[in-house]
């Protein structure tokens, strides 16, 4: 049998891939290059290029690749002989995790809190948290939001906005009631700003309160604070408490989903620690485990009222991914890396809003802390009603590819692909930021020049 090792062509390996591998693979695809080691914010392919990376796992690798703490924490498991597959018993090493995260959960959560071991994926803990507050409320409604992405299994599926992934499945029995999220460049109300956003909680409050409004009690509301895959939208904190007063004060369980925002992404070790909520229910994945796998929700104990079995998993215990997880989070709170993500930051966003000013075909800059989004438009098309230009989804393909080409790594997401995005790990250095900025202006200069390349 064939072993890949970095002596081989890469093509050899990537030719493989495509003969071999799902059509349902997505960053192989706009990513064609085979990584053979990594370290912090570098990646190095089998064919020698190294690449700054600003995908980062999807947002899973906070403390970029290889880190010496986690690399260590994850020796000290093999070493010390420890078990790997527990189930959900106790051990050490599970202790010193839950320890380590309820030292630093938002508000009454680490009073309160409960916390459940859901398996791998962030979709598995959004499921358990759809399952838990069905089971608490006896209810069976969720209110979600235009533009979400809470995952791809049923019930995560059911609560996300992309049309283009749910339209060929049949409709889930969740009943979702979908509410417009405030996005600021394309406000689905045509007004944009404060205005959008103060409407959308309007909008949201009268619907429910309805009693010819079609909206049966929903057993919960999910949101996420930023959204990651819908494009990169903050959601101001203003209607972030807004969101919390409105399901406070009519009983419905408040579900917010951190998956990708946690652990100091956005500036905070919590995005909700921007407007100073606390939810009843925290989705919590990615970069908890330290790059490996691991979910969680921590939810108000208030809730738990499930019976023994009613959510499980095989692989809940990964003890592997708990060191590294428990590792990721003390040093992100001792280095005061959230600060840093602030820092880096809104340095990023001074550079490329001075970008913006180059280039008619950057609609929006956006984001919080270590995730930004730009948004990529037709600048030679007419605006809407609020000045936005449509989106230019083959200009947005070709800078992905120059930047590529530049040794950047970068994805985009949002509505029709449009928007770049840049999660780069929290110890990116200043001086990786601006290269990353130089590579970026360069791959966009180029992007437009050559309207033929892919």
């Amino acid at each position: 049998m064939p072993v890949v090792t970095a002596s081989q062509p890469p093509r050899t390996v990537l030719e493989r891939q495509q003969r071999r591998e799902s059509s349902a693979r997505t960053y192989a695809r706009s990513l064609p290059i085979v990584p053979v080691r990594a370290s912090g914010m570098t990646v190095t392919g089998a064919d020698g290029t190294t690449y700054l990376d600003c995908l980062s796992g999807a947002g899973s690798l906070a403390l970029g690749h290889n880190h010496p703490v986690v690399v260590e924490a994850i020796r000290k498991v093999l070493d010390d002989g420890a078990p790997l597959h527990i189930l959900d018993l106790a051990t050490p090493v599970k202790d010193a995790f839950v320890e380590t995260l309820f030292d630093l959960l938002p508000g009454d959560l680490a009073r309160r809190g409960r916390i459940h071991f859901c398996g791998p994926t962030g979709a598995d803990a959004v499921e358990a948290a759809l399952k838990l507050t069905q089971t608490a409320t006896g209810r069976h409604g969720v209110l979600a939001f235009t533009g979400a992405y809470h995952g791809m299994t049923a019930g995560a599926l059911a609560v996300t906005g992309n049309v283009a992934v749910r339209a060929p499945l049949a409709p889930t029995p969740a009943t979702v009631t979908r509410l417009p999220y405030p996005y600021r460049y394309r406000c689905p109300f045509g007004l944009g700003g404060d205005t959008g956003a103060a409407t959308s909680a309007r909008f949201a409050a009268s619907l429910v309160d309805d009693a010819s409004g079609g909206v049966v009690p929903p057993a919960a509301m999910i949101l996420e604070p930023v959204q990651g895959e819908g494009g990169v939208v903050p959601a101001p904190d203003g209607w972030l408490r807004a969101m919390r007063d409105l399901t406070a004060h009519r009983g419905i369980p408040l579900i917010v989903d951190e998956v990708q925002t946690g652990a100091g992404r956005t500036g905070a070790m919590w995005a909700v620690d921007h407007a100073g909520i606390t939810p009843d229910v925290l989705v919590l994945s990615k970069a908890i485990g330290g790059g490996l796998p691991l979910a969680v929700i921590v939810y108000d104990e208030s809730l738990d009222s499930w019976a023994a079995g009613a959510h499980t998993g095989t692989f809940r215990g990964n003890q592997l991914a708990m060191a590294a997880g428990t590792a990721t989070l003390r040093h992100i709170a001792a280095n005061a890396l959230p600060e840093h993500a602030e820092t880096i930051g809104r340095r990023l966003l001074t550079e490329l809003h001075r970008l913006a000013g180059e280039h008619r075909s950057i609609g929006e800059v956006r984001g919080r802390g270590l995730m930004l989004g730009i948004e990529v438009v037709d600048a030679d098309s007419a605006p809407d009603d609020l000045g936005s230009l449509p989106p230019a989804p083959d200009l947005a393909a070709r800078i992905r590819s120059e930047c590529l080409r530049r040794g950047l790594i970068v994805e985009l997401g949002g509505r029709d692909d449009t928007v770049l995005r840049l999660l780069p790990p929290l110890v990116v250095t200043a001086e990786q930021a601006d290269s990353v900025v130089e590579r970026l202006a360069a791959a966009w200069a180029a992007a437009e020049r050559n309207p033929s390349a892919a």
